[in-house]
């Protein structure tokens, strides 16, 4: 039976060449050879390497910056303003014109282009006469397009404004050919307009062709379905046709048109993926979080859509390993216990018995810690580290099913029910939905007649998606002036809402006023 090591080395020998370039940088590079383009799309396995390098391309850009390291410090989770040498200090001051700063999100402006630049391709390959089925035409199409939205709302969401403040603040590029041709910076609305339009098509052919609807994720691929069967399984890897609706309910929501994205979370997405006959992302159980040796700390039954990432290790160890320094490069929660008032990991969470507890665990200090705490006077104290991306211990048990071995969720069932919660204009159904997550997580319903929604959907929210670059966002969309702070067990942090923009790259800036004066 092929599960996901089949996957793997799909992807593995799938990988495009993608280099960082600036936006306009890519426009200006010329294609090697246009016959070995044409020999690339000659036959369908040319247009899933394609597809498949784009899917594995989008590690180097999301995981180290935009999931688990600076956008997460931004959105306050964790303590580091305390120590003035912590090498992500500056991300959590929003100091967007350091050279440092400036050089990430750089980065990430340029690789996003990139990306586009070679969906683009795909999808262009996919008009006109090509050598693909109807099925597959469907899958490759709608998953590119599908992809080419996502990666434009999660431009805007970072360079935009607050949309609901001002929609028509000119913003980002919507790249939608392989056109060298420089794309204007357009308002944020037509932005929205074009992402829009994208997932539309894309919905349209995902509903025909996509085995999701009808099959599940379809975590194991058997001998018999054909040769090239895997390209249609593990769907929580590809960008499924439910991962197409919950952007359509971000996207409605980002526009703060309530009541579209609770039609799409309800209608379309809630009362679709549970049947008499099947239920597509079911909830994770007890067991599976505490699995010994390979704890499902992602509920990753539950992901809608996810990177798949070989190299997850090293992003646990690049920001959370016991090994680190904990006060100069470790990324920790306040206090140094799990429980009680004066750690935030006991006030985070207002169940001791909520399985998302077990992400986290205490660490002790290093003897060099140690030494250096004594020779100030001080006491070396224990620290809060998340374990989320930990890899297996060497004794576990694998039975081939563990997809969540090397997963990075993007997208997860729990955002569904918070934003129908969030968008209802009934109280009790806010609650019945966040209880729903809430009884999942082994947590005593929240009580509808003493609890504060707001803060409870906020928090939530914050519990669920550490580690996954959500949680600024879903500020930056309310326009929060208090959140959750990283500097205290219990408390709010101040924010300016224009720490909620980040510039537009200056070097992007410059090639194009470069370009403007030729």
């Amino acid at each position: 039976m092929k599960t996901i090591n089949k996957v793997k080395s799909i992807l593995a020998a799938s990988l495009l060449a993608v280099s960082v370039t600036s936006c306009a940088d890519w426009l200006e590079v010329k294609m090697e050879d246009k016959v070995m383009e044409n020999t690339l799309f000659a036959d369908y396995r040319g247009y899933m390497t394609a597809l498949n390098g784009v899917y594995l391309s989008m590690n180097d850009v999301y995981s180290r910056n935009l999931m688990t390291g600076p956008i997460d410090v931004m959105a306050q989770y964790y303590n580091v303003t305390e120590n003035k040498n912590h090498s992500l200090k500056l991300y959590a001051t929003y100091a967007y014109s350091d050279v440092e700063l400036e050089k990430t999100f750089s980065t990430i402006w340029a690789n996003m282009y990139t990306l586009l630049a070679n969906l683009n391709v795909v999808i262009e390959h996919t008009a006109g006469s090509n050598p693909l089925t109807e099925s597959q035409l469907g899958i490759i199409r709608g998953e590119s397009l599908a992809l080419r939205a996502f990666f434009h709302f999660d431009l805007l969401r970072l360079f935009g404004p607050i949309y609901t403040e001002n929609p028509t603040m000119r913003t980002i590029p919507y790249q939608n050919s392989s056109s060298r041709e420089i794309q204007p910076l357009l308002p944020a609305n037509e932005v929205m307009e074009k992402i829009l339009a994208d997932l539309a098509e894309a919905e349209t052919l995902l509903s025909q062709y996509d085995p999701v609807i009808t099959d599940g994720v379809r975590n194991e691929v058997t001998e018999d379905n054909g040769v090239y069967a895997y390209d249609y399984s593990f769907r929580q890897l590809r960008m499924n046709y439910y991962a197409v609706k919950l952007l359509q309910a971000r996207a409605y929501l980002w526009m703060g048109d309530k009541a579209t994205a609770y039609r799409i979370a309800t209608e379309e997405i809630l009362d679709k993926v549970t049947t008499d006959k099947l239920v597509i992302f079911p909830w994770a159980t007890k067991e599976q979080v505490e699995a010994a040796g390979k704890p499902d700390c992602l509920f990753s039954t539950e992901v809608i859509f996810s990177l798949y990432n070989t190299k997850r290790s090293e992003i646990q160890s690049l920001y959370f390993s016991s090994a680190l320094r904990a006060l100069s490069s470790r990324l920790t929660f306040f206090g140094n216990s799990l429980t009680g008032d004066e750690s935030k990991v006991g006030t985070f969470y207002d169940d001791d018995n909520d399985l998302r507890v077990k992400m986290w665990k205490l660490v002790e200090p290093l003897q060099s810690e140690i030494e250096e705490a004594e020779s100030n006077g001080e006491e070396a104290k224990s620290t809060l580290a998340l374990t989320k991306y930990e890899s297996f211990t060497k004794d576990a048990v694998l039975d081939g099913s563990e997809t969540y071995r090397y997963m990075m969720p993007l997208m997860r069932l729990s955002e569904v029910y918070l934003i129908a919660a969030e968008c209802t204009n009934d109280r009790s159904e806010a609650f019945r939905l966040i209880n729903t997550i809430r009884h999942h997580r082994l947590c005593e319903e929240a009580d509808e007649n003493s609890t504060d929604l707001a803060k409870l959907l906020t928090y939530e929210m914050a519990r669920e998606v550490i580690g996954e670059g959500q949680l600024f966002f879903f500020y930056k969309r309310r326009g929060e002036e208090q959140i959750i702070s990283g500097t205290s067990a219990d408390g709010t942090t101040s924010m300016i809402k224009t720490n909620y923009v980040v510039p537009i790259p200056q070097e992007e800036l410059d090639e194009r006023a470069t370009e403007t004066n030729k």
